[in-house]
């Protein structure tokens, strides 16, 4: 296999494993050891990394609290044409990860931005998961409190897409339970919890039913924790009192054909079910 040449001047946001080493790449294996320097969100963490694969090279810490300050000291070392890799404590940096100031900045500037793929824990999770894939919705970490948590899936309460969050599971008992309550016991969830790792669990219930799971089994508090949560269903022949306002209003003008289909299109709902609804006003 060849080895992959780093450009002059770029930077390169590099994938790294989520747990097992065996996931890094050859491309991002080559990258992290030419590059002048890895700039990382916990040097003492990406060293462990390196030295499992014998790489020995510069890095330099880019975290929450200093990515501002080292965006131009990184830029400036990019135009200078000195390579640089930008990697996470694990998975694919940005993702709920320190960079995204950093890339922006770059790309404003007109530098080389270079993405390097691999592993990230939300798709990793969502690929098993057994809910749609088609269209989802990533929603990073849910708040720390439970009311701002409530809060938050209270807004997501009528969201049809399949929806992932990151949660820390030593308080997985307190987010079911807000699940609960705010989405219902009966919504579908998913936890993938420590994935790629020995004690890879994935597991899925109704939101009632793996609230008592987890009161039942300690060992699954630990680690990091993958949330998915099955989208609202909408009930396509649902006919709220809003669709029928709608219907009248458009009665008044159109003919019931026009009239259903387009306030069909307007609401989401099968024109059919409008149209038997529209002929029962006619006859009253």
């Amino acid at each position: 296999m060849t080895q992959t040449q780093v450009d002059a001047g770029a930077l390169y946001i590099v994938a790294t494993p989520i747990g097992n080493l065996g996931d890094i790449s050859q491309r991002a294996l080559d990258i992290l050891t030419q590059v002048d320097v890895i700039a990382c969100e916990d040097t003492r963490h990406t060293q462990r990394l390196l030295s499992a694969f014998s790489i020995k090279n510069k890095t330099m810490s880019m975290h929450d609290h200093n990515e501002r300050q080292r965006q131009e000291q990184i830029a400036a070392l990019l135009q200078e044409g000195k390579s640089i890799a930008l990697v996470s404590d694990a998975g694919t940096p940005l993702i709920s990860d320190p960079g995204f100031h950093l890339v922006r900045y770059c790309r404003q500037l007109g530098l080389n931005v270079t993405p390097v793929p691999g592993a990230c824990a939300a798709i990793t999770a969502l690929s098993c998961a057994g809910l749609p894939t088609d269209r989802f919705t990533f929603e990073g970490f849910l708040p720390s409190k439970s009311g701002a948590r409530q809060t938050k899936l209270a807004e997501l309460t009528n969201e049809p897409r399949t929806m992932v969050f990151y949660d820390a599971p030593r308080r997985a008992i307190d987010t079911i339970e807000d699940v609960v309550s705010v989405l219902g016991g009966e919504r579908y969830v998913v936890i993938a919890r420590e994935l790629t790792k020995t004690f890879e669990t994935i597991h899925s219930d109704t939101a009632e039913n793996l609230l008592n799971w987890l009161q039942e089994d300690p060992n699954q508090l630990k680690g990091e924790m993958v949330l998915i949560i099955e989208g609202h269903k909408v009930d396509p022949d649902a006919i709220s009192p809003k669709i029928i306002d709608t219907l009248k209003l458009l009665l008044e003008e159109l003919p019931p054909k026009k009239a259903c289909a387009i306030a069909a299109k307007i609401h989401g709902v099968k024109k059919n079910a409008l149209y038997d609804l529209a002929l029962s006003f006619k006859t009253d």
